[in-house]
Protein backbone atom coordinates (compact mmCIF):
# COMPACT_ATOMS: atom_id res chain seq x y z
CA UNK A 1 0.00 0.00 0.00
CA UNK A 2 2.54 2.46 0.82
CA UNK A 3 4.22 1.89 -2.66
CA UNK A 4 0.78 2.18 -4.37
CA UNK A 5 0.88 6.14 -2.55
CA UNK A 6 4.41 6.54 -3.39
CA UNK A 7 3.41 6.18 -7.12
CA UNK A 8 0.58 8.32 -6.61
CA UNK A 9 2.56 11.22 -5.18
CA UNK A 10 5.19 11.34 -8.17
CA UNK A 11 4.52 14.59 -9.74
CA UNK A 12 5.00 14.33 -13.57
CA UNK A 13 8.33 16.43 -13.11
CA UNK A 14 10.41 14.15 -10.69
CA UNK A 15 8.78 11.25 -13.01
CA UNK A 16 10.59 12.76 -16.16
CA UNK A 17 13.63 13.36 -13.86
CA UNK A 18 13.73 9.38 -13.45
CA UNK A 19 13.18 9.05 -17.08
CA UNK A 20 15.49 10.67 -17.70
CA UNK A 21 18.28 9.65 -14.98
CA UNK A 22 17.44 5.97 -16.68
CA UNK A 23 18.16 6.97 -20.09
CA UNK A 24 21.33 8.66 -19.19
CA UNK A 25 22.13 5.68 -17.30
CA UNK A 26 21.48 2.85 -20.64
CA UNK A 27 23.55 5.67 -22.72
CA UNK A 28 26.35 5.31 -20.37
CA UNK A 29 26.59 1.91 -20.23
CA UNK A 30 26.29 1.60 -24.19
CA UNK A 31 28.97 4.53 -24.38
CA UNK A 32 31.53 2.47 -21.80
CA UNK A 33 30.91 -0.95 -24.11
CA UNK A 34 31.88 1.20 -27.04
CA UNK A 35 35.21 2.43 -25.65
CA UNK A 36 35.51 -1.31 -24.14
CA UNK A 37 34.58 -2.60 -27.37
CA UNK A 38 37.23 -0.60 -29.42
CA UNK A 39 40.02 -0.77 -27.17
CA UNK A 40 39.70 -4.91 -27.75
CA UNK A 41 40.20 -4.07 -31.39
CA UNK A 42 42.45 -1.77 -30.93
CA UNK A 43 44.60 -4.66 -29.39
CA UNK A 44 43.14 -7.44 -31.36
CA UNK A 45 41.75 -9.47 -28.22
CA UNK A 46 39.83 -11.55 -29.92
CA UNK A 47 38.17 -12.90 -26.34
CA UNK A 48 37.49 -9.53 -25.16
CA UNK A 49 36.09 -8.15 -28.72
CA UNK A 50 33.48 -11.24 -27.97
CA UNK A 51 32.69 -10.13 -24.39
CA UNK A 52 32.22 -6.55 -25.76
CA UNK A 53 30.51 -7.20 -28.86
CA UNK A 54 27.65 -8.88 -26.64
CA UNK A 55 27.67 -6.59 -23.90
CA UNK A 56 27.40 -3.97 -26.24
CA UNK A 57 24.68 -5.62 -28.19
CA UNK A 58 22.67 -6.20 -25.05
CA UNK A 59 23.40 -2.51 -23.54
CA UNK A 60 22.13 -1.00 -26.79
CA UNK A 61 18.84 -3.09 -26.95
CA UNK A 62 17.81 -2.22 -23.31
CA UNK A 63 18.96 1.36 -24.17
CA UNK A 64 16.34 1.65 -27.38
CA UNK A 65 13.71 -0.12 -25.42
CA UNK A 66 14.05 2.41 -22.82
CA UNK A 67 14.18 5.45 -25.71
CA UNK A 68 10.97 3.87 -27.27
CA UNK A 69 8.85 3.57 -23.74
CA UNK A 70 10.09 7.45 -22.66
CA UNK A 71 8.89 8.50 -26.56
CA UNK A 72 5.52 7.06 -25.67
CA UNK A 73 5.69 8.81 -22.08
CA UNK A 74 6.07 12.14 -23.67
CA UNK A 75 9.63 12.17 -25.52
CA UNK A 76 12.92 12.51 -24.94
CA UNK A 77 15.69 15.07 -24.20
CA UNK A 78 17.21 16.36 -27.09
CA UNK A 79 20.64 16.00 -26.20
CA UNK A 80 20.21 11.96 -24.89
CA UNK A 81 18.66 11.64 -28.54
CA UNK A 82 21.71 13.12 -29.97
CA UNK A 83 24.01 11.10 -27.87
CA UNK A 84 22.28 7.63 -28.75
CA UNK A 85 22.09 8.75 -32.97
CA UNK A 86 26.29 9.02 -31.91
CA UNK A 87 26.36 5.58 -30.59
CA UNK A 88 24.56 4.13 -33.29
CA UNK A 89 26.65 5.79 -35.72
CA UNK A 90 29.77 4.64 -33.94
CA UNK A 91 28.30 1.11 -33.70
CA UNK A 92 27.62 1.30 -37.38
CA UNK A 93 31.51 2.65 -38.59
CA UNK A 94 32.55 -0.66 -36.10
CA UNK A 95 30.93 -2.48 -38.42
CA UNK A 96 32.03 -1.32 -41.42
CA UNK A 97 35.05 -1.48 -40.56
CA UNK A 98 35.43 -5.16 -39.21
CA UNK A 99 33.44 -5.89 -42.39
CA UNK A 100 36.29 -4.49 -44.64
CA UNK A 101 38.44 -6.30 -42.20
CA UNK A 102 36.56 -9.41 -42.82
CA UNK A 103 36.57 -9.05 -46.78
CA UNK A 104 40.71 -8.06 -47.38
CA UNK A 105 41.12 -11.65 -44.75
CA UNK A 106 38.59 -13.47 -47.16
CA UNK A 107 40.37 -12.41 -50.23
CA UNK A 108 43.79 -12.86 -48.99
CA UNK A 109 42.84 -16.52 -47.79
CA UNK A 110 41.57 -17.40 -51.08
CA UNK A 111 45.18 -16.10 -52.46
CA UNK A 112 47.03 -18.01 -49.64
CA UNK A 113 44.55 -21.36 -50.20
CA UNK A 114 42.76 -22.03 -53.59
CA UNK A 115 39.53 -23.89 -53.38
CA UNK A 116 39.58 -27.92 -53.15
CA UNK A 117 40.91 -29.31 -56.42
CA UNK A 118 43.19 -26.49 -57.66
CA UNK A 119 45.91 -27.59 -59.34
CA UNK A 120 49.51 -25.80 -60.32
CA UNK A 121 51.89 -26.81 -62.58
CA UNK A 122 55.19 -26.79 -62.85
CA UNK A 123 56.25 -23.47 -62.37
CA UNK A 124 53.76 -22.62 -60.00
CA UNK A 125 51.26 -20.90 -62.49
CA UNK A 126 47.62 -22.83 -61.83
CA UNK A 127 47.17 -25.53 -64.43
CA UNK A 128 43.79 -25.10 -66.55
CA UNK A 129 41.12 -27.37 -65.48
CA UNK A 130 39.81 -29.75 -67.69
CA UNK A 131 35.84 -29.57 -68.42
CA UNK A 132 34.10 -32.64 -67.80
CA UNK A 133 32.99 -32.90 -71.72
CA UNK A 134 36.86 -33.49 -72.45
CA UNK A 135 36.49 -36.44 -69.69
CA UNK A 136 33.98 -37.55 -71.35
CA UNK A 137 34.60 -37.63 -74.72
Amino acid sequence: MAAALRKETVTPVVAEGVASAELEAALQRVEQHLDDLQSALSARDMPCIELHAGELQRALSHAVERFMQAARRGGTPLPLRRRLGLASAQVAAQRDALARATAALDRAIDVLMPERGAVYSASGAPAPLRSRSSLEA
